[in-house]
């Protein structure tokens, strides 16, 4: 690692809750925290990502208190005090003001960048190539910088970031790289249709990098009691303390609301590589094998006039279709869920109502 790499620090953020992949996904076992792909959590993938840009020592794990245990045992090589959990659900905002109190009682003059746990992301080097532009662009530009996704299709599900002129960024390699000019909640579909048509929009994927110096100085500005926040665990002798009797204390808002929309200047630098948040069951069947007739699986299938099916199994077992279309069918060994392909973003409410043994 060089001098510039050590002063380099990223917050990964892993809490969020386990019903969109229920049965395989629990409260204490969300998305991030399950092998989807693989051998590895996405948890873990991330992590790895970070190899060679951001020391191990310099990584923040922020869950909650139901995922704790699970995210310690999942990242046993990370430094004890590096996984925090929030004493409970405030928002990104105040999450990320406790992860600036933590770089900044570190060295208060870092480049810090803030990642979801539980984003698919198989390019790592074009991935660190783009966050390394991203850090530059934070520090040449004393500006907030988002990452943003070129959008595939018109998704009123997620937040978008429209864009205007190239920044003028001197020394700054890298020629993706936007002022911002406005934020834009989820839309409705047709809403979504014209950001895509008009062709200055991105996807906003909740990826932030920023100095130190502008990051306190926009919440100064604009959120007074996460600044305060900040520098009371600045000043601590015990973090652990001062974030238990402080956090729930704390505006419950999101980045986005809280800084990201008001902020003097804010940067989009464009993501060149892979990326799916995996919202759903249906986004995990494309990485799946798949047969001639659209079934996807994970397991040993069988099946007579069957298509377009999805099959998920932790179980080993071998599971046989016959005369059926557009299911979703995962086991968990203590549940098995069968619905068809169009209700997979009503999971999370049936989530809801099962059984706290369950949940």
């Amino acid at each position: 690692m060089t001098p510039e790499t050590n002063s380099r620090y990223a917050l990964i953020l892993a809490g969020g809750s386990g019903q969109r992949f229920w049965p395989i996904s629990r409260d204490a076992l969300p998305k991030q925290l399950l092998k989807l792909f693989g051998d590895k959590t996405l948890l873990e993938m991330t992590v790895e990502r970070l190899e060679g840009l951001v020391p191990k020592e310099n990584i923040l794990i922020l869950t909650n208190k139901q995922q704790e245990a699970g995210v310690r045992a999942l990242l046993p090589d990370l430094p004890k005090e590096n996984i925090v959990a929030e004493p409970e659900k405030r928002d990104t905002a105040p999450a990320i003001a406790l992860a600036v109190g933590w770089v900044v009682a570190r060295d208060p003059n870092a480049t810090m960048m803030v990642l979801p746990a539980d984003h698919l992301i198989q390019n790592r080097a074009e991935f660190q190539r783009v966050l390394t532009t991203a850090m530059q662009a934070a520090e040449a530009g004393n500006a907030l910088v988002t990452v943003g996704i070129k959008p595939t299709w018109p998704c009123p599900s997620y937040g978008y970031v429209e864009r205007g002129r190239r920044a003028s960024l001197p020394g700054v390699e890298g020629n993706g790289i936007y002022e911002v000019i406005r934020f834009r909640e989820k839309p409705n579909p047709d809403l979504a249709e014209h950001f895509i048509n008009q062709g200055t929009f991105t996807w906003n994927a909740g990826m932030f990098i920023w100095t130190i110096p502008a990051i306190f100085s926009e919440l100064s500005r604009h959120c007074p009691a996460l600044a305060d926040f900040v520098s009371e665990l600045r000043g601590s002798k015990d973090f652990a303390a001062t974030v238990s009797r402080q956090f729930a204390k704390l505006p419950k808002l999101s980045i986005d609301y809280a800084l990201m929309e008001k902020a003097s200047r804010v940067l989009n630098v464009e993501a060149t590589f892979d990326w799916d948040d995996v919202g759903n069951w249906t986004s995990v069947g494309r990485y799946l094998k798949s047969d001639d007739d659209g079934n996807q699986h994970n397991c040993a299938l069988s099946q007579i006039g069957a298509a377009n099916n999805l099959v998920f199994t932790q179980t080993g077992q071998h599971v046989a279709l016959l005369g059926v279309q557009d299911l979703i069918v995962v086991s968990a060994g203590d549940a098995l869920l069968i619905t068809s392909r169009a209700h997979a973003e009503n999971i999370k409410k049936l989530a809801d109502q099962l059984p706290k043994e369950l949940r």
